[in-house]
């Protein structure tokens, strides 16, 4: 059930089911309770990587961001565990509160497979990335070098960095690269960061 381009196929009932679905997971956590989420049918049953972003409504700080890449479980369930971690284990920022829930934007993005690219094949708004090599890895999402403006040099350099590797360690042979595409959507109008 992918599109054409390997990314994850959903419909517009099955985004606004996995919003939900993030946005329950996140308030049973925080309440002690547990979640009730949607059967895993359709597009919710997919095996595919996830990343849930977390926003402040009222300033659109950054509150929580975390993915997995190497799924193990259906979308839904998938997308409920990572709207738990980036409200509670993004060890950038301090726990998410239980009065913060309803103040939240959610962002989901739903990714193709992870597919090998050259330096020269990544598109800028269109792939994300994953560096490799020596034990690290560092993951950047397809929307990245736009909030930044970096060019396709910029964002190679930021996925080392991200990695804690040289900012050009994807120009050393034994650094892999691999690109994606995501489907993102959000309970907002605007793109999220």
């Amino acid at each position: 059930m992918t599109g054409a381009s390997g990314e994850p196929g959903l419909t517009g009932e099955e985004r606004k089911a996995l919003l939900a679905a993030a946005r329950e997971a996140i308030a049973a956590h925080l309440g002690g309770r547990p979640a009730a989420l949607p059967t895993a049918t359709g597009g919710l049953a997919q095996t595919v990587g996830v990343f849930v972003t977390l926003h402040r409504r009222s300033d659109r700080e950054l509150r929580g961001c975390v993915g997995l890449l190497d799924p193990d479980a259906p979308l839904v369930d998938t997308v409920a565990r990572m709207a738990v971690a980036a409200a509670t284990a993004d060890s950038r920022f301090e726990p998410v509160a239980e009065r913060e829930v309803e103040g939240l934007s959610i962002e989901i993005s739903a990714l193709s497979p992870l597919e090998t690219i050259r330096p020269e094949d990544v598109e800028v708004g269109r792939h994300g990335l994953v560096v490799s090599a020596g034990g690290r890895r560092g993951v950047l999402l397809p929307h990245v070098p736009l909030d930044h403006e970096w060019d396709r040099e910029g964002f190679l350099a930021q996925a080392c960095r991200k990695a804690g590797l040289p900012a050009d360690a994807w120009k050393q042979p034994d650094t892999g690269l691999q690109g994606f595409t995501a489907v993102v959507f959000s309970d907002e109008l605007t793109h999220a960061d």
